[in-house]
């Protein structure tokens, strides 16, 4: 089944059973400063899983875009990707197990027709110093079904000590079917929602000749081994429990979450255990083949090579589409660690010069039709491409300039240490690999152990900071962050008054301690445009504008003029900053400031907010300014 048409059936599957079909949200998240991309589906939905109402009802589905940087390292095999869609149904307080279970059983095998024996299933065990039961009602459901398509499936306890032992549906721990943003529930902080999830696996089958050459080959296997026979395609989350300082207590809103890997839905339904052989990525393959004279899978090292650069160019087309071009910091530092390892790995494999626009190119054909954005915004993909790619050019240039003048100051057949390939590697963009060929080449060795210590410290340091620079945020809802939040609707509505329309909103980050905002204009702001900017803002903080919101359809908002990244289905909530007409106290000369399309939340009105002040602004790209500011 072609990658298109899969997703579409499933947006129309649930859109029949009552949902309403929404637009994945950017990867880059708005408004929660907690995480630089969005890895999962339900990372948007936290708010109305939490309890928050959402404009379109209590029944919503959508295909996700979503990245992961910390799979950068495991791509490679047939499998992992950085970037993914992943298909998702919620209940927002509305059905739960009785209806989720048969419907996923139903899609799966009657409406894209795979074959329900190579279906296996797994649920959560119980946890008795938490005084949570096994969800033996889930385990119970799936059997039911599986009895209905006549297939007798033996629930089996504890597989990762006994294997399969001809079981279809298996309990385990916390470990692995627990679910909350915090993980395993002793580490849940109080507060915090979660609960079990059962999940769906494909068996490729006992003849791959993998699992016998695999590291788990004397390991009873399981659906949840390593060997790559399993693959998850699948995750029903039952979010029916808060964590308290009495323990787990059942919520008021009983959730569903499900999330589903497109990808690997598709190749199931192809039997094919690659992903990368997937539709998607057929023309990109045939591009790849061409510039550098070799065919996917005609050895090991090659295929690497291909699945890296297959899935990374990919990503880099994404995530500069959302509005993170290669730089040295934040989310831009992905996308050019990306771009860099696909360059460094498509030379690996013979090709000559430049060829990531060419790739790119596919990558956009592909994906044009459900993402019209890409070909839209084709020539400034492109242009961040290229620029980066010959950046890289210059790059490896300088950095075998330094490896020489430092291998001058050594004897032949000496160890270049673990800093010195690391220093290469941090200062220039150096990779260790052409580091360590090149040395060999010219007599020397390389520390290669001590060099992966040190960048894992560096990293393990960078995290750290990480997670400091990013914490709080929106997703905390103090104080200071509502009020940027609602500060960044007076600065998007000031920018558009003083550039024109076409300045509209290309992401922003909230922080307790500051606002930064992308906005798509090809020039320098000047010192008069951003004085009168704050001023714009400053009045309406001043003028104190109460600020309301209302539930209205998509076609209603964008007459009122309502601007904003996403919309919601049928119905959005959009918030006013201004006095509205109609409501309690309005003038008849009623004014509205910002009128745009938000989950919230917002302070009461303006005159909360302080002294708004522009700290910096510069360009993060072509034809993309980011400004930061502060509340005085």
């Amino acid at each position: 089944m072609k990658t298109q048409e899969l997703r579409q059936k499933y947006l129309e599957f649930f859109e029949k059973k009552g949902h309403k079909v929404i637009s994945s949200a950017s990867l880059l998240p708005e408004n929660d400063s907690t995480t630089l991309f969005t890895g999962s589906g339900m990372q948007p939905m936290v708010p109305y899983l939490l309890g928050e109402t959402h404009p379109a009802g209590t029944r919503i589905t959508d295909s996700q875009k979503c990245f992961r940087s910390g799979d950068i390292e495991e791509v490679g095999d047939n499998r992992h990707t950085t970037f993914f869609e992943m298909l998702g149904n919620w209940s927002l307080g509305d059905y739960f197990k009785e209806e989720q279970i048969p419907w996923m059983f139903e899609f799966l095998t009657k409406e894209i027709g795979l074959d329900p024996q190579h279906l296996y299933i797994t649920s959560y065990i119980g946890n008795k110093e938490i005084n949570i039961d096994r969800d033996q009602e889930a385990a119970l459901l799936w059997q039911k079904q599986f009895a209905l398509a006549g297939i007798d499936a033996k629930i089996i306890d504890n597989p990762q000590e006994g294997g399969m032992q001809d079981g279809r549906i298996f309990y385990y721990d916390d470990s692995k079917n627990w679910w909350s943003r915090a993980g395993v529930p002793a580490k849940m902080p109080i507060g915090e929602p979660g609960g079990p999830d059962t999940e769906m696996f494909w068996d490729y089958g006992v003849n791959l000749g993998l699992h016998e050459v695999s590291e788990w080959k004397d390991v009873p296997c399981h659906v949840n081994c390593d060997c790559g026979r399993f693959i998850e395609i699948g995750n029903n989350v039952f979010m029916q429990y808060i964590k308290t300082d009495k323990g787990f207590e059942v919520l008021p809103q009983k959730n569903v979450d499900f999330g589903g890997g497109l990808e690997r839905i598709v190749a199931a339904s192809m039997g094919q255990q690659d992903i990368f052989m997937i539709d998607v990525f057929d023309k990109m393959r045939e591009a790849i083949e061409q510039k550098s004279n070799t065919v996917y899978l005609q050895d090991d090292e090659t295929t690497y090579a291909y699945r890296v650069i297959l899935d990374h160019l990919r990503a880099a087309t994404f995530l500069i589409a959302d509005g993170a071009p290669p730089s040295n910091k934040d989310q831009g530092y992905f996308t050019r660690r990306l771009v860099r390892r696909a360059i460094r790995f498509g030379h690996k494999i013979g090709i000559q010069g430049h060829f990531c626009g060419d790739i790119v190119k596919e990558v956009i054909t592909s994906y044009k039709d459900t993402y019209s954005e890409l070909l839209n915004d084709q020539d400034r993909i492109l242009q961040e491409i290229e620029k980066e790619e010959k950046k890289f050019q210059n790059t490896i240039k300088q950095g075998i300039k330094q490896l020489k003048k430092l291998l001058k100051t050594k004897e032949v057949g000496d160890t270049l240490s673990g800093q010195e390939a690391f220093d290469l590697y941090q200062s220039f963009g150096f990779p260790v690999e052409i580091t360590t060929e090149l040395a060999e080449e010219m007599g020397y060795k390389v520390n290669s152990q001590e060099f992966l210590e040190k960048r894992k410290s560096h990293a393990d340091q960078s995290r750290k900071g990480a997670e400091q620079k990013f914490k709080g945020g929106l997703a905390d809802h103090s104080d200071m962050s509502v009020k940027y939040h609602t500060a960044t609707h007076l600065l998007h509505a000031a920018i558009q008054q003083v550039l024109g329309k076409e300045a509209v909103q290309k992401g922003s980050n909230i922080t307790p301690e500051r606002l930064r905002f992308d906005f798509s204009y090809p020039e320098k702001l000047t010192d008069e445009q951003k004085q009168e900017v704050e001023q714009l803002v400053n009045d309406a903080i001043a003028h104190d504008y109460p600020i309301s919101f209302e539930l209205m359809s998509v076609e209603a908002a964008k007459q009122k003029g309502a601007i904003g990244l996403f919309d919601y289905g049928d119905q959005v909530k959009v918030y006013t900053v201004g006095d509205v007409h109609g409501m309690p106290n309005a003038s008849k000369d009623a004014v509205t400031f910002s009128r745009e399309f938000c989950g919230g939340p917002h302070v009461e009105s303006t005159g909360k907010l302080g002294t708004f002040k522009i700290a910096k602004e510069k360009s993060t790209g072509a034809g993309v300014r980011r400004i930061k500011a502060i509340l005085e």
